[in-house]
């Protein structure tokens, strides 16, 4: 994929493949202690990593950002309900690593998906993101994403109720 250059760096996105691995699971187990993107608090094992990740590049809808030489972030798309009526349908997550927010690797992995979603013939895909996460909320809104809902306090972690907001894209 062409690279993206934000802020005097290069952002480059590629294709995620085994190897990747335990870099994206650092990266999720991260924002499962740390923040409401995931909503569990227990952390992503080794088997669970590679499981999940095989799954997504099975897809080929698994993408890592790397900037001067290291994978500062990652995402993926995937089903977005997994009944038949449903697959048309997928949902983002969008990762980046601690410390490299405000890169533009949000951007150029959003971009990935986006792309690679339309290539696949998908139809539309889900942004399902805590309604207090207004970074990920805008950077959908700059995609085109639109606010279709929020449903108040249906997960909870760290001691309280989250709400979730639901944004959905159009890509055909």
């Amino acid at each position: 994929m062409n690279p993206i250059y934000e802020r005097g760096r290069t952002v480059t996105v590629r294709l995620a493949h085994p190897g990747d691995v335990e870099v994206i699971r650092a990266i999720r187990n991260h924002a499962i202690k740390h923040s409401t993107a995931l909503w569990t608090q227990t952390p992503q094992s080794p088997a669970e990593g590679v499981a999940w990740l095989a799954a997504h590049l099975a897809r080929g809808s698994a993408f890592v950002a790397e900037a001067e030489d290291e994978v500062v972030g990652f995402a993926v798309y995937g089903p977005w309900r997994e009944l038949d009526g449903f697959r048309h349908t997928v949902e983002d997550s969008v990762y980046v690593r601690e410390g490299r927010h405000g890169l533009g690797v949000g951007s150029a992995l959003l971009t990935a998906l986006i792309t690679s979603a339309r290539e696949a013939g998908h139809h539309v895909m889900i942004a399902g993101i805590e309604a207090e996460n207004t970074a990920s909320i805008r950077l959908h809104e700059r995609f085109g994403f639109h606010h279709v809902g929020t449903v108040p306090e249906v997960g909870t972690k760290f001691g309280r109720w989250l709400d979730l907001t639901i944004m959905r894209l159009p890509l055909t």
